[in-house]
């Protein structure tokens, strides 16, 4: 009730002896979102607590801090905006007496910057950059990890790509940002963690990410990948995937760079995305997706654009459309002499998006020629495909459609196969899809005809072009 909430603030500013005590009434009364909503309507409530913030008194200091952290939970933009005058004390505190104070303001900070543009910015002309960059070099995990979740809802901020990662890059941030992902094994996960979707925003917002590929940042992603997988155990503690996902997506982003070109080339790579999809695909389905992107990305040049943000790990934004295949065949080849392929074909059951990027890979490797094509249709493949030619997803079904063209072009017995098995009529019920009548029909000309004839082969190209 509104006199409960004005008696709890008066309680606070009698400067009586319970004044701590009254201070941890309010703390609790502040959990609930109406009563946030009333006591920064108090004229004096804000001012009240800065004052006490602002003591001497190191316990009414660290109570008055609890409050403003319950006050900043509140999901509505008023109440972070009435807080507006304690942001420049945060940053002042947070080289604060006590770990516990010190994580109070950091937390504090980021809730705010969640909620309020206004607060965002007041903080940066504040210096808020300068102080998280003396923050970052802490020796307390908790602090670290305070300092990754500023910086994380800093950097989700719609105005960021514009206003706050260019301060990012100019400072020292990322090559620590770097450090504390890559030490996740000997020094802390939670930290790591805070900062490797830190890096993910940066790399899926930002047009140049320069600063992170002269800092190393692919082999240093690439390095840590092979670490994990090595080291998790059959049964991957829980958490572990929080890592995992935004390491993927960054590293995978970066491949996309134009100036990234052979930097990802690591057979290695491709035994440690199997392992981990074998360590997480039951119990985490979607880091199949995210680990077949990347798969995309190291066989096949990028498409244009990334993985953009998202709030983790569960939605995507979009499903990658075929690329053109690079010119170096190495990882497409390692694919098929690791013998991973099997394993591959497996995941084209898990989900449509699976399927797509499954696909996709599988275009990559059969563009590089009739012996690729070979050893793909030795699996054989063809049983695989079939199947999907039923999906009611006209992308998915779009994607084999691209991968039966290679396959066909650069092996043209396996078009008589493919008939063998009563392919035709699969292709045949596209006839009447706008999305894919030219392919599918293009396709049963191709496998209608003798193998080699040029008018099927000329009608079937202008059809993939």
């Amino acid at each position: 009730l509104p006199g409960q909430v004005l008696e709890l603030l008066r309680g606070v500013q009698r400067g009586s002896e319970d004044r701590k005590r009254s201070l941890g009434r309010l703390r609790w009364a502040l959990q609930n979102e109406e009563t946030q909503q009333k006591f920064v309507r108090l004229d004096g409530s804000i001012r009240t607590l800065t004052g006490l913030f602002t003591s001497s008194l190191a316990d009414l200091q660290l109570e008055a801090a609890r409050c403003l952290h319950e006050l900043s939970h509140s999901s509505v933009p008023a109440v972070a905006e009435a807080c507006l005058p304690v942001t420049s004390y945060l940053l002042t505190y947070l080289s604060g007496h006590s770990l516990e104070f010190t994580e109070l303001c950091l937390y504090t900070l980021g809730n705010l910057i969640v909620e309020s543009e206004a607060v965002r910015k007041q903080l940066l002309p504040q210096g808020i950059i300068p102080v998280l960059v003396s923050c970052v070099q802490s020796p307390h995990e908790a602090v670290l990890e305070g300092v990754g979740y500023v910086l994380s809802q800093l950097l989700q901020a719609k105005e960021a790509p514009t206003e706050i990662i260019p301060l990012v890059l100019d400072s020292v941030l990322p090559q620590h940002m770097l450090r504390l992902v890559c030490s996740a094994l000997k020094d802390g996960m939670g930290a790591a963690v805070e900062f490797a979707w830190c890096l993910h925003y940066i790399i899926c917002r930002h047009k140049d990410n320069a600063v992170l590929l002269a800092l190393g940042a692919v082999p240093a992603l690439t390095s840590l990948l092979l670490d994990l997988a090595s080291q998790i155990p059959q049964d991957a503690p829980e958490g572990l995937e929080l890592l995992v996902c935004p390491v993927l997506r960054s590293l995978s982003n970066l491949l996309a760079e134009p100036g990234c070109q052979g930097q990802g080339q690591d057979g290695r790579l491709l035994l440690a995305l199997f392992l981990i999809l074998q360590r997480f695909l039951q119990r985490h389905p979607f880091l199949v997706q995210e680990c077949l992107w990347l798969l995309n990305n190291l066989t096949g040049e990028c498409p244009t654009g990334c993985w953009h943000s998202w709030d983790p790990p569960y939605t995507y934004s979009r499903v990658p459309s075929l690329p053109t295949p690079a010119d170096d065949p190495v990882l497409c080849s390692a694919l098929l002499s690791l013998d991973l392929l099997p394993a591959l074909l497996q995941l084209l059951t898990c989900s449509q998006m699976a399927a797509v990027l499954v696909l996709t890979v599988l275009c990559n490797v059969a563009e590089k020629g009739p012996c690729q094509c070979q050893q793909l249709l030795q699996q054989p493949l063809l049983p695989w495909l079939l199947p999907l030619l039923t999906l009611p997803d006209p992308e998915a079904v779009g994607q084999c459609l691209e991968l039966l063209h290679l396959l066909f072009l650069h092996c043209p017995q396996a078009a008589a196969d493919f008939t063998g098995q009563g392919g035709h009529h699969a292709l045949e019920r596209h006839q009447s899809s706008p999305e894919l009548q030219e392919r599918a029909q293009a396709l049963l000309d191709m496998v209608r005809q003798p193998p080699g004839a040029p008018s099927a082969r000329q009608a079937t190209l202008a059809a993939f072009s």
